[in-house]
């Protein structure tokens, strides 16, 4: 078995005295694992830094064994997070959410979404996609809120608040009665717009995280990322 593929670095553990388990976000074959040989070595480890991107050949004598990678340098952008504190902590938020997602399973978008993001971490841009990302994640995992139209009045028109129990929009108006009940729903996750003042990523983090912690990591055990909680206190300090 054997193909070639891009791939969004997530992260490398040791393996023996010279190889990583490299784990990949790959654009055709979803996260994908394998050993990378040499993966340690001083020419190797700038490479395998989360958040480069990199050409990745697997090869395996059955699909579903582990494999190993033979990876080359495609975009290396880790030396720049590291004077950044919102940027390191939004890629080690990237990997811990990519991380979610079930192995080997493909899910182009994602792949395109989070690529964008490694490569945007550090500008203001970064944080609304991240927001915009963790909407779309939910969406892959089976837990997608409906956000195309009212609940109570089926209007698409307003839309100002979502459910925290159902999952769905709500009108300003109509909701306006239980708005202190409702999350509130910026239009930074419903349009792509710029300009987007820190009360709106503010409450776009909110919602999503509510979701994410109610739906993803609560059921598996888990607690939400640390560096989630660092990368939005990150950002709030610089906007």
């Amino acid at each position: 078995m054997e193909w070639q593929d891009e791939g969004l670095v997530i992260g490398a553990r040791k393996h023996g005295e010279t190889s990583v388990i490299l784990e990949l976000m790959t654009r055709a074959h979803g996260r994908h694992l394998g050993v990378a040989r040499g993966g340690r070595s001083k020419a190797m480890r700038p490479v395998l830094q989360p958040g480069n991107l990199v050409t990745a050949s697997w090869r395996a004598r059955l699909e579903d064994h582990m494999g190993a990678y033979a990876v080359e340098p495609l975009v290396s952008r880790a030396a720049r997070y590291l004077d950044r504190g919102a940027a390191l902590h939004g890629v080690a938020t990237l990997a811990a959410l990519l991380r979610l997602l079930p192995e080997r399973d493909p899910q182009e978008g994602l792949f395109e979404a989070a690529d964008a993001i490694a490569a945007a971490l550090g500008a203001e841009v970064a944080a609304p996609m991240m927001a915009r990302f963790e909407l779309s994640l939910l969406g892959a995992l089976g837990f997608g809120l409906d956000l195309e139209r009212c609940a109570l009045t089926g209007t698409r028109d307003d839309l100002a608040y979502v459910s925290p129990k159902s999952g769905r929009a709500v009108n300003r108006d109509a909701g306006a009665p239980w708005k202190e009940r409702l999350l509130p729903f910026p239009r930074l996750l419903r349009e792509n717009v710029g300009g987007v003042s820190p009360h709106e990523l503010a409450d776009a983090f909110r919602l999503t995280g509510y979701f994410l912690a109610r739906d993803v990591f609560a059921p598996r055990g888990a607690a939400m990322p640390a560096s989630r909680e660092l990368y939005i206190s990150a950002i709030s300090s610089i906007a």
